[in-house]
């Protein structure tokens, strides 16, 4: 993988997990962790921000649902009201003022103002018997919405396990890279010893101790920026996964990469995944969605049954026994509404219209998803290929470089073979050595991913 390309990786994986970093998981705090890369994707799903939001509006599209449902029942409401009311009697009685006492009775007296007490109580209830199939549409819309939901959940899953299973890998090729770099090292440095031991005796010139010094150097050094890139690619990871700052993070490294044997072909895994893969679910629900709004903008052309009721009664102070007034006061009302729709200013036909366009945009959406998946999967399948043939061609050139390092470094242990020979030998095997190395964890992820595609859980 080239620097570059590896660098933009990396960069996208650290902010990603830097968006989310405040959802860390406190019951972790200060221990040690050396997960796998199954626990690393298990707990992601667990504790991804973006995954838990999009739990959270998957309850809100089951609530809808449940309400959606719940427009089929009776509403019913009550409502009560309590009144006092104050007036001047002097006009009405002749200087003589009446009250009431808590009997309703009422009483005059000479203050020239009385006051009069009075309440209504009621029920009141009504229920939708026809509307144009709305409730029943609406009903199937909002359940096809909480299914979306559903797999918008799984689509983000995906997405976070290839981000996972991505800087995972990158983990363990850092690894590798610093077992081989620390076994140079070690080679340099007893070579440096050898080489020390024939100059102080005079068999050797000063300059090819100094030139196998300078490649100790480099070699030190290179593994020193190794150890570097592992523990900022451990960050990365660390960070994806939400993981507090002061948590010992590592990952375990599997006991064999297995390289591939065979390749399944592109249309078996295409049409796997256009089946199964959860954004083509969703595209296809989306489409449905979209028709109903269809069915719910049409049901505004015909006509709409209620039926209601109501239970109402009330009393006034002053017009007798508070008890006696409810009860001659009970009525009773039970009743029918039909309204029926007859001009309605071109306002239903552009709600009709504009849902029939949706559902066109739906299914360009759909069909663009198709499209995107096909190439996508078209492209996993060439990165296969071409990963299965640049590993073999770097097994082979590795084989080859490092028998000829093994060579040049006998024939300098005895003195036959000068310094810049050797120095080219290993120049020649380290490179052979880092490219096999990369290529071995490509072609591991280009087909973990195209296996991915085809319904196959990550593992190592």
């Amino acid at each position: 993988m080239p620097l570059k390309i590896r660098n933009i990786i990396l960069v996208f994986l650290i902010l990603t997990g830097f968006n989310a970093a405040r959802a860390q998981d406190s019951t972790l705090i200060g221990k040690t962790l050396r997960w796998d890369l199954v626990k690393c994707i298990d707990y992601a799903k667990k504790n991804n921000i973006q995954i838990n939001t999009l739990r959270l509006s998957q309850l809100t599209s089951q609530q809808e649902y449940l309400l959606a449902k719940a427009g089929r029942l009776p509403s019913l409401s009550g409502s009560a009201s309590q009144n006092l009311e104050h007036i001047n009697t002097n006009s009405r009685n002749n200087g003589s003022v009446s009250t009431v006492d808590s009997n309703g009775v009422v009483i005059n007296n000479n203050k020239g103002s009385s006051f009069i007490a009075s309440g209504s109580y009621s029920l009141n209830s009504t229920v939708t018997l026809y509307n144009g199939n709305f409730i029943n549409n609406d009903i199937s819309q909002k359940n096809l919405g909480v299914q979306a939901a559903n797999l918008n959940i799984i689509q983000q899953e995906n997405d976070i396990t290839l981000q996972i299973t991505q800087a995972y890998l990158t983990i363990l090729l850092d690894k590798e890279n610093v077992i081989y770099d620390k076994d140079l090292v070690t080679t340099t440095t007893a070579q440096v010893k050898l080489e020390q031991q024939r100059y102080d005796v005079g068999s050797v010139a000063r300059a090819a101790l100094i030139q196998l010094q300078a490649q100790q150097a480099n070699d030190k050094y290179t593994l020193v920026n190794q150890q570097n890139t592992e523990r900022g690619d451990l960050l990365t990871l660390k960070q994806l996964l939400l993981l507090p700052s002061d948590v010992d993070f590592d990952i375990i490294k599997p006991d064999t990469i297995t390289p591939i044997d065979t390749i399944t072909a592109f249309h078996d895994v295409e049409k796997v995944a256009l089946t199964t893969r959860p954004e083509v679910k969703s595209g296809e629900l989306s489409v449905k969605i979209a028709q109903y709004d269809v069915e719910k903008a049409r049901a505004g052309y015909k006509p709409t049954l209620t039926a209601g009721g109501s239970l109402n009664t009330g009393y006034t102070s002053g017009q007798g026994n508070f008890g006696n007034q409810l009860n001659y006061n009970f009525n009773q009302q039970i009743g029918l509404n039909l309204a029926i729709p007859i001009f309605t200013k071109r306002v239903v036909k552009t709600q009709v219209e504009e849902a029939k366009i949706n559902v066109e945009q739906s299914q360009l959406n759909l069909r663009n998803t198709k499209t995107t998946l096909s190439q996508t999967v078209e492209r996993a399948f060439i990165n296969v290929q071409n990963s299965k043939s640049q590993y073999d061609a770097a097994l082979e050139q590795y084989k080859y470089s490092k028998e000829s390092y093994r060579i040049a470094s006998e024939q300098l242990k005895v003195g036959v073979a000068n310094t810049v020979d050797f120095l080219l030998q290993k120049t020649l095997f380290v490179q052979a050595q880092q490219a096999f190395i990369q290529a071995k964890y490509n072609e591991l992820l280009t087909l973990k991913i195209y296996d991915f595609y085809r319904g196959i859980p990550i593992k190592l």
